[in-house]
């Protein structure tokens, strides 16, 4: 059986525009894992090497089934536990749920038989606060950002009015799907979706 391409086939879902547009999504399963502190910084890096060994674990195991897929991209959805924006509050505060997608074929039952064989074959520990959980997002809007995530402000803005001008509100948290690896392409380069549920 061929190998699953979860960019091909949800190609709405990995590719966006350079100017604000609607899209609609239906559930998805994830591997999920929460953390708060500074993007990048030492909390967030643990976690996110917790998440990689549990999703490639997963394919080992499907593969092994008869359902091969690709890991897809790394997302995080992100927030601030303030009436505050989120760009006057400390980064060490910032709130997040990093998100790898799985595949529809992906059971609950799979991932949790798979958690503990990874986390002690990795003595990682984190990898136990991995969770399987399904997401509707639903109505969003959407925007290609290009460049580093310093920048990532005035593009948002152009998001928020762009939900304005359309009547719309947001309805759900910060989401951003990581397109690019910031350790192999140059920060000018870099693709980021950022994408807001709406209502």
């Amino acid at each position: 059986m061929p190998k699953l391409d979860l960019l091909k086939e949800h190609k709405n879902y990995y590719t966006a525009g350079r100017k604000p547009e609607i899209q609609i999504f239906g559930e998805a399963g994830y591997l999920t894992i929460e953390g708060q502190g500074e993007p990048g910084g030492d909390i967030f890096t643990k976690k996110v090497k917790a998440l990689y060994p549990l999703a490639y674990g997963v394919k080992k195991i499907l593969k092994e089934q008869g359902n091969d897929f690709g890991v897809p991209k790394l997302e995080g959805l992100w927030w601030v536990e303030s009436n505050k924006p989120a760009l006057e509050i400390p980064r060490n505060e910032w709130c997040w749920k990093l998100l790898i997608r799985m595949p529809d074929f992906a059971a609950k039952e799979v991932v949790e038989s798979t958690k503990l064989e990874v986390a002690k074959k990795k003595k990682n520990d984190l990898i136990k606060e991995v969770l399987f959980e399904k997401i509707t997002e639903g109505k969003c809007v959407q925007i290609m950002h290009i460049g580093p995530y310093t920048t990532e402000p005035a593009t948002i803005e152009l998001l928020r009015e762009f939900i304005a001008e359309n009547g719309l509100s947001i309805n759900g948290l910060h989401h951003e799907i990581y397109i690019s690896d910031p350790r192999k392409i140059e920060a000018l380069k870099m693709k980021t979706i950022i994408r807001y549920p709406v209502k």
